[in-house]
């Protein structure tokens, strides 16, 4: 890159120092966004973990598991059982 935009005159140890500065210059640029792409990562997973207790803090805990007793089929047994009598008491006897 550096041979690319040496100028006439110009000698072979300023070339090697251009390329030199060249190759530095690209390898702060890429620590520069290599430490870009960490911040956004850390932002990132800080606003991932938030709303994941966010989440968590909007679920109610589990209340106590309490069974409610159907009162539909235990009418419609003794209803049955009832019936059954009545027919055996009137026709049995």
């Amino acid at each position: 890159m550096a041979n690319a935009t040496q100028r006439p005159g110009q000698s072979k140890e300023q070339t090697k120092l251009i390329a030199q500065g060249i190759e530095k210059g690209i390898d702060q640029y890429k620590k520069q966004q290599k430490a870009k792409a960490r911040e956004k990562d850390k932002l990132r997973k800080k606003e991932e973990r938030q709303t994941a207790t966010e989440c968590a803090e909007q679920i109610p805990p589990k209340s106590e598991v309490r069974y409610r007793t159907p009162w539909l089929p235990w009418t419609l047994l003794l209803i049955t059982w009832a019936g059954i009598g009545v027919y055996a008491l009137g026709f049995g006897g």
